[in-house]
């Protein structure tokens, strides 16, 4: 039998968790006032992007309205805008920092599609080659290389080399 000896996941089973107390996490982490203790990477007017505490690869990003909401329907037009526009942000961040081969994205609506939280979010997940191996489905756990933190920092880092840019094509289509 081989053995396997992943040190660096000590660090992800003590992170904390969200507070005992925290009943509606999608509410409740933008309320905290610290985006990076919450794992939030960013924020728009309506909507933000928060490390997934469970992902299902490094780097898994959900996407959420600051709304309560429960599905798609009940946002308004400029809500699914804003989403979307969360989405694509969020992916492109994803391709800068951790440089995937390609994304799974998509949203659980309703329980018995793997929704385990009763607030609308879409999940973005980045993939590789090979990134599933036995694993998951052998020993039912899933292995990261890379710590939360770790991901969030190098995710911020993506998201201000992304800012001067955005802000220069806005200038350049208002003429400033």
């Amino acid at each position: 039998m081989q053995q396997l000896h992943p040190y660096w996941r000590m660090d992800y089973i003590e992170a904390p968790r969200y507070p005992a107390e925290m009943k509606r996490p999608f509410t409740d982490l933008p309320a905290l006032g610290d985006d990076h203790a919450a794992l939030i990477v960013q924020r728009s007017g309506l909507s933000y992007l928060v490390l997934n505490r469970f992902p299902y690869n490094p780097g898994h990003l959900l996407a959420v309205p600051f709304r309560d909401v429960a599905d798609l329907e009940e946002l308004s037009a400029t809500e699914r805008s804003d989403l979307m526009e969360e989405i694509v942000l969020a992916k492109r961040l994803l391709t800068t920092a951790l440089k995937p081969e390609g994304f799974n994205i998509g949203f659980n609506l309703g329980s018995v599609s793997g929704g385990s939280i009763p607030h609308l979010h879409a999940h973005i997940v980045p993939r590789w080659g090979g990134d599933n191996n036995f694993m998951p489905v052998i020993g039912h756990t899933r292995i990261l290389p890379q710590s939360l933190e770790a991901t969030w920092l190098r995710l911020r880092e993506a998201l201000a080399a992304q800012l001067p840019a955005e802000k220069s094509a806005a200038g350049a289509k208002d003429g400033s």
